[in-house]
């Protein structure tokens, strides 16, 4: 199993160094874990915003699929999420700097990434996401997927963790990443499949995409 890439340090302003490591893995290996890579007690702040949206019932159960394709597959996926709006101060702060981190990314590899969408993600304790990979058939509007993991000291019998499977061999597993605090995931929408393992723990994040604008005949993608 290969090992993780970790990279110490927060976020602030973008470090040249851990910038630089995000890009080379992507390029070599199509994924990047950054422990320590998001400011402490930002993820806190968004933590406890994440808990008060659970304890007042404002999340959602997840679907697989969009549009007319869109179901409720608790086989599949348990995660129950509240899509990022602005309205907070630690939202804010998170999206500037993945509009940041886009910015960088599409100077260094020229993806023309267009927008960020994410979501707050909360599996309760047995729930799991089964392997898959995160752009549509026909979609590929999704390029980066990210996900930031938002609890402190997780446990290591806590389960939960994200397992990441080689691109030509989905049944080979080649990393399991530790959803603690800080740690913050990258990687290639269409060519990384990966899993969400059954969690002992509710288990806390925020998952997003940065996405390309696939506008086409009059049809504007992303939709507004």
């Amino acid at each position: 199993m290969n090992a993780t890439l970790m990279v110490p340090g927060g976020l602030a302003g973008l470090d040249g160094s851990a910038l630089a490591q995000l890009v080379d893995a992507l390029v070599e290996r199509g994924w990047f874990a950054g422990e320590r890579f998001i400011d402490a007690a930002l993820c806190q702040a968004l933590h406890d915003e994440l808990r008060q949206l659970s304890a007042s019932q404002a999340l959602s159960e997840a679907g697989i699929g969009r549009g007319d394709h869109h179901q409720l597959r608790r086989d599949i996926r348990g995660d129950a999420i509240h899509w990022l709006d602005r309205e907070s101060q630690a939202q804010r702060h998170y999206l500037t700097l993945m509009a940041e981190l886009q910015q960088q990314i599409n100077r260094a590899l020229y993806l023309g990434l267009f927008e960020f969408e994410a979501h707050f993600a909360e599996y309760p304790p047995g729930a799991f996401y089964k392997r898959h990979v995160d752009s549509f058939q026909g979609r590929a509007n999704r390029v980066l997927s990210t996900v930031l993991y938002l609890n402190p000291e997780w446990p290591a019998d806590g389960g939960g963790e994200m397992a990441i499977y080689a691109e030509d061999d989905e049944t080979q597993e080649v990393a399991r990443i530790r959803p603690e605090a800080g740690t913050f995931m990258c990687f290639l929408s269409d060519r990384v499949p990966h899993a969400v393992l059954p969690t002992r723990y509710p288990r806390a994040s925020i998952a997003g995409w940065f996405r390309r604008n696939a506008s086409l005949g009059g049809r504007i993608d992303p939709a507004r």
